[in-house]
């Protein structure tokens, strides 16, 4: 199994989706009036697509389960005039004074883009996702194991990375668990690879604290799930 898609739900899959294939300097995989889909590859690292699915049908929330932290460095200020110019706008969300600036995309989801931080050199223009835990540690085994990613320091209480140490942080944040009464407009996508059993791998979602959902979709190649946390994922099969 591994970390394959970022998935963010969208009114204007195009849009959207163009916006942050610029941000992200992305390699573009589909471009259809429902689904827009980007590849951002690290070199020596993963690659990671960003999928954007015309299925949005709630605003985005200003303190999302899922968000993006982007690179900024010593060139922050220079990022932030090229999102802009791009078509995000600043957003307070309550943020005060901190080193980093809080932007929203052009369909108001909101992202950070990060002073200079040592740890942040191989990541590529994605520094990070933070991911909201109501047990980071427990949460950290459970992605540990789910993505294949493993633990590295940061400044989350529980950070994973790609074993190459290349690439974005998946940073587990202390929040409390999710209510679940609404969907998330970006979650994470896991690939099963040849071998992998679909209905161990829900066994083991389910040993480890997530749990299996069943919304009425309709038929779907893919199966649904929340981690411990109440964060959506899905598991999708192995490639033919």
């Amino acid at each position: 199994m591994y970390l394959e898609n970022l998935i963010i739900d969208t009114v204007e899959p195009q849009r959207l989706g163009q916006f942050w294939e610029a941000v992200v300097g992305g390699e573009r995989l589909t471009d259809e009036p429902d689904i827009f889909e980007t590849r951002l590859t690290i070199e020596g690292g993963p690659v990671l697509d960003l999928c954007f699915p015309g299925v949005a049908s709630e605003p985005p929330s200003e303190s999302p389960r899922l968000h993006i932290d982007l690179l900024g460095g010593a060139d922050q200020a220079d990022e932030v005039d090229r999102l802009l110019g791009l078509g995000a706008r600043h957003l307070d969300i309550g943020q005060g004074e901190v080193p980093w600036v809080v932007l929203a995309d052009p369909e108001g989801n909101p992202c950070c883009v990060l002073e200079e931080r040592a740890a942040h050199v191989d990541t590529g223009p994605i520094a990070a996702f933070p991911l909201a835990s109501a047990d980071p540690d427990r949460d950290g085994k459970f992605w540990s194991w789910l993505s294949g990613w493993t633990d590295v320091p940061g400044v989350a209480p529980r950070t994973l990375r790609h074993p190459s140490l290349r690439g974005p942080f998946l940073e587990l944040c202390p929040a409390s668990a999710s209510a679940g009464t609404a969907k998330n407009r970006m979650h994470l996508d896991i690939r099963l690879e040849t071998g992998d059993d679909p209905d161990e791998v829900a066994a083991g979602i389910a040993e480890r604290g997530g749990r299996e959902l069943h919304p009425d979709w309709g038929e779907l190649p893919w199966r649904v799930y929340t981690d411990p946390s109440g964060n959506e994922l899905c598991v999708l099969p192995a490639r033919s």
